[in-house]
């Protein structure tokens, strides 16, 4: 009798929790994958679906509204400063009018950006950042280990609290999950602000851990900051004996577009606290030129180069007057924003359309976008790694790569050691550079955020920098997955199934 009603209330559950995937589940493919489970296995699936099925941050939601009506009078006095730095209609990046209604702030002029794709490099120009820091620090990674790395961020950290800097410090409870609680206390007891980006905060939010804030970022006095793919370990520096190499790209700039690179950190900082930063935002908007001062002087001068593990060595020089705009997105949007960024700019495309993305497993969306793409004549290439870090994802490729090749997508496998840069250059123009995978958990269920920028010269040194990592790289063919095994056949279409719930 007790089994009866144990296999009753299952079976019940599963159907009441399909009928909830179906009324809000985001993609009709994964809807699908819910429901079959949920009532073919729901001793298994109904509690799964309960913890990682949600699509919408509602916490976040509410979070975000009490301090967004905070920043909207705080704004409004520097509004005026922003506006006369607006890019105009004809400016590189003014056809994205839609991508500025989505921000809801403006493609900005005075912008000074810089690449750096060597993993020493890019920690040893933002720890020259913290040191030249005379008021606050905003840091924010998804993963931080406690190595010589870690380390070495905490002692700079240290240094600037004794300074007198604040230092505001936020993680991924999920992707710092090893981050030991020695780490985050010493820094505490220095009078470090570090706090994790907890989304299970709160009771209605208990069971909830299908959302990662995938967000790297550091602001420095609302005058320099830093986005991109690199986190805090020494993977990330080529040190890894199971990646070897790791080729990674952040962005540094200064200039009225960090707005963009504030704005987020003080809601993410809110949801994680439930307090409120007052941070200097008319740096950001009105004194760009002595941002970009400091910028051009840093320790010892900058190179005009920018050395990689491969020993290629590319032009990275500064680029000054930049049109750019940084968009975050995440699960609290009313729309899947980072799939929108990705849409605009396969649409956007005229005559190349490059993107490197480590986790690659589009939707049926995206997938025909870039086919639509190649149609319309657009030179369309994709960059992956060659060596997984996640065998799900890099057995979803299998599943529908061969139709994008046969198209005329040509798909790239990055040999060197672990690719994890996420970058886009459309036509010669416009390039981004972020934290957004194309996947499914970038699109709609991690906190990701994207600088684009608009200029030419940006995106001829983008190009050197892909072209550079396409020449070490094996193309695939159309013949290779022809001939692919049965058996990887079944397994990766298993596992393409299972990508939006990933």
């Amino acid at each position: 009798m007790l089994l009866a009603i144990v296999i009753a209330t299952a079976q019940v559950l599963g159907v009441l929790s399909s009928i909830s995937a179906l009324l809000t589940t985001r993609t009709s493919q994964g809807a699908i994958a819910w429901i079959v489970s949920l009532n073919t296995f729901p001793y298994l699936a109904v509690p799964a679906y309960w913890v990682f099925g949600r699509t919408r941050f509602n916490g976040y939601i509410r979070s975000r509204k009490e301090v967004d009506q905070r920043l909207i009078s705080r704004l409004g006095n520097i509004g005026g400063h922003i506006a006369l730095r607006r890019a105009g209609e004809h400016d590189e990046a003014g056809r994205a009018l839609a991508l500025e209604r989505i921000a809801k702030l403006p493609f900005t002029r005075g912008n000074t950006v810089e690449l750096l794709t060597n993993g020493r490099r890019a920690f040893d120009t933002m720890f020259g950042a913290i040191r030249r820091a005379r008021s606050y620090c905003l840091i924010q990674f998804y993963i931080v280990r406690d190595d010589s790395l870690g380390e070495a961020l905490r002692d700079i950290l240290v240094d600037a609290v004794q300074r007198g800097v604040a230092v505001y410090f936020l993680y991924d409870e999920i992707g710092s999950h090893a981050l030991g609680r020695g780490y985050v206390r010493d820094l505490r007891d220095h009078g470090v602000r570090m706090h994790p980006f907890s989304s299970t905060r709160g009771v209605r939010n208990r069971f909830q851990l299908n959302f990662r804030n995938h967000r790297k970022v550091l602001v420095v006095d609302g005058v320099e900051g830093f986005v991109g793919g690199f986190n805090v370990g020494n993977e990330y520096l080529g040190e890894s004996p199971r990646f070897g190499p790791w080729r990674d790209t952040h962005l540094r700039m200064t200039g009225p577009a960090l707005t963009g690179l504030q704005l987020p950190f003080v809601e993410d900082w809110h949801w994680a606290t439930g307090e409120y930063l007052d941070l200097d935002w008319q740096s950001c908007a009105e004194h760009s030129e002595q941002g970009q001062a400091e910028y051009l002087q840093d320790e010892g001068g900058h190179a005009e180069s920018d050395d990689s593990e491969d020993g290629v060595t590319v032009p990275m020089a500064p680029i000054d007057d930049a049109v750019a705009l940084v968009l975050p997105s995440g699960p609290a949007d009313a729309t899947p924003t980072a799939s929108l960024i990705v849409q605009h700019a396969i649409h956007s495309a005229s005559n190349r359309l490059w993107i490197a993305s480590p986790y690659f497993v589009p939707d049926e969306g995206v997938q025909d976008a870039l086919k639509l793409a190649v149609l319309r004549g657009v030179d369309v290439r994709v960059l992956i790694p060659d060596k997984p870090d996640h065998l799900l994802i890099y057995l979803s490729a299998f599943a529908f790569v061969g139709h994008m090749l046969e198209a005329g997508v040509r798909i790239f496998r990055f040999l060197p050691g672990f690719l994890h840069q996420k970058a886009m250059l459309i036509d010669d123009s416009v390039a981004t550079i972020g934290t957004v995978n194309i996947d499914n958990r970038s699109f709609r269920l991690n906190f990701e955020i994207t600088a684009i920028v608009g200029s030419r010269r940006f995106a001829a040194q983008v190009e050197s920098m892909l072209t550079r990592d396409f020449s070490h790289s094996r193309e695939m063919t159309v013949e290779e997955m022809r001939t692919m095994p049965v058996w990887l056949r079944v397994v990766s279409r298993l596992a393409y199934l299972l990508a939006p719930i990933q």
